[in-house]
């Protein structure tokens, strides 16, 4: 647990405005203040080894990285720090994702600002922060009432391109956002579609459309 006049914030999302709503947020609190900002998971990771933040508010979308892979990295090197991590994906799947790879929580952008700051004070004291419907969804897969569906197979990186082609990208335009060749994008969808006995982009794209992942 945390004992602070003041929790150090560092946040990482790479849309300015974004950035600049959470910085008014946490500025109304008397306990948080922002102490960093990245628009960059590579800056994110490089900011991070300074270890002048207390918990990190990071975007799970970013456009050099994933964040679960920036999460991951992070974590690795110092992993005392606190990681929330904020998205406008629906919450079960990324937010099991995010857990498992060394979040604290998982806060839906939409969300309102008191969520938000009540959020980093819940991380900070030392709980976890998900919201009552991913606490559902855990407790189903704790008991033994959970099916496990096919797009939970799948690694962060095939899931993430899942998400990006049943949104209607294109390969060429998930490896733009990525940073990755055309090649390394349709090796991923390849097998996303070989593990999930799919044929072709308009059955993923039901698939998604079904299961409520976009």
């Amino acid at each position: 647990m945390i004992s602070l006049e003041k929790i150090r914030v560092f946040i990482v999302d790479d849309h300015a405005i974004v950035r600049e709503g959470l910085k008014q947020i946490l500025a109304d609190t008397t306990d948080l203040i922002v102490a960093g900002d990245a628009d960059t998971g590579h800056e994110a990771i490089k900011l991070a080894r300074e270890d002048g933040y207390d918990v990190l508010l990071l975007d799970i979308s970013m456009p050099d990285r994933s964040g679960i892979e920036i999460l991951k990295q992070i974590k690795k090197e110092v992993p005392d720090i606190i990681v929330l991590i904020l998205s406008m994906h629906r919450e079960d799947q990324y937010a099991i994702r995010s857990l498992k790879a060394g979040a604290a929580g998982y806060l839906n952008k939409q969300s309102a600002p008191d969520e938000l700051v009540g959020a980093i004070r819940s991380v900070v004291a030392g709980r976890k922060y998900i919201s009552g419907e991913l606490a559902q969804a855990l407790a189903d897969q704790v008991s033994g009432n959970h099916q496990v569906s096919p797009h939970e197979i799948l690694s962060d990186r095939e899931y993430q391109t899942l998400t990006m082609i049943a949104s209607g990208m294109c390969v060429s335009d998930i490896g733009k956002e990525l940073n990755l060749s055309v090649k390394t994008v349709s090796m991923y969808r390849a097998r996303l579609l070989q593990k999930m006995k799919l044929k072709n982009n308009a059955e993923l794209m039901h698939y998604a459309m079904k299961n409520k992942l976009v």
